[in-house]
């Protein structure tokens, strides 16, 4: 059975394989992407966004959103001064320039009508970036509170952060959209933070895998994931490898048996520490006052991945 979803992203490398495993892979399909400031700019995302439809040949309808968080005039550290020094994320990705344009309107609107469209009942709601699109659209539209099956959010740390000690970067961008989305009552939310995604790096031997597919998305994303390799070679006393967080939450949605540990708990952002501003904090003690209001995945098989990976992009 097919599941269909909307994806909102800020998309950077990992994004971008999100975006081509989910044009791939038969069991899903991919209904439309919205963009937000996050990774990189928006304007940037939203093309990085295209490009990677473009390549996959998908004909997918793509609104960009918020240029900015929710409260906050800019990320906690601006972008200029916490990216000075590095090339992570490259413009264009590497990928051939977009000959396809984004749609008409912001992507919180778009978000807020899709799902209260009884035809898309049943869909899911997959965020791989700062959660500022979905906290406009449920200000929006509080019945998406109940119209949204699901939501798959990469985000957060139940263990250290990495954009600080705390905090996980997508949380960390915009942490009062964090709070808002995790805090609204949506029927489902699951969270893919650093705790999976950490537990099943890639490596230089999985591009060789994927290069040996020779799909465009299955040589593009092994490019992209050598590039994340490259990037952490410096520091790394062994082989390097890589967490790539996003393609994640897009995984499990047809591969649930993907995470091999997960927690319900009650979750919520930091908004106002000093040090700590965008922790997620994940309540599992039998006693709190609070019910789960989210599934925290916190360990992910490999395999599975790799399996997912190959299937989508070969």
């Amino acid at each position: 059975m097919t599941v269909r979803f909307v994806l909102d992203c800020d998309t950077g490398s990992d994004d971008a394989i999100a975006i081509l495993a989910a044009a791939g892979h038969p069991g899903l399909e991919l209904a439309a992407v919205t963009t937000v400031n996050g990774n990189v700019a928006v304007e940037h995302a939203t093309d990085n966004t295209l490009r990677a439809l473009d390549l996959a040949g998908a004909r997918v309808p793509v609104h960009a959103g918020a240029a900015r968080p929710l409260v906050r005039p800019d990320l906690p550290v601006p972008r200029a001064v916490l990216n000075k020094d590095s090339a992570f994320q490259k413009h264009g990705l590497g990928l051939p320039e977009a000959v396809s344009a984004a749609r008409e309107g912001h992507a919180a609107p778009f978000l807020a009508a899709y799902f209260t469209d009884p035809a898309h009942a049943g869909d899911t709601l997959v965020a791989t970036g700062p959660l500022t699109n979905i906290a406009l659209a449920l200000a929006l539209e509080p019945r998406l509170v109940e119209r949204i099956a699901r939501l798959v959010v990469m985000g957060g740390a139940h263990g250290n952060g990495n954009v600080t000690a705390a905090a996980e970067f997508n949380f960390w961008a915009d942490p009062e959209a964090a709070e808002a989305v995790l805090s609204a009552g949506l029927r489902e939310v699951v969270i893919v933070p650093l705790d999976a995604t950490h537990s099943a790096p890639l490596t230089g031997a999985d591009c060789a895998a994927l290069e040996a597919l020779g799909t465009p998305g299955a040589l593009a994303s092994a490019q992209l994931v050598r590039h994340r390799l490259d990037h952490d070679r410096a520091s790394a006393s062994h082989d390097p490898s890589s967490p790539v967080h996003d393609p994640m939450c897009v995984a499990y949605l047809v591969r649930p048996d993907l995470f091999t540990e997960a927690v319900a708990a009650h979750v919520a952002v930091e908004t106002a520490g000093a040090r700590t501003t965008g922790q997620l904090l994940v309540d599992t003690r039998p006693w709190r006052d609070e019910p789960a209001n989210a599934t925290v995945a916190l360990r992910a098989a490999p395999e599975v991945y790799r399996e997912f990976l190959h299937e989508a992009l070969g």
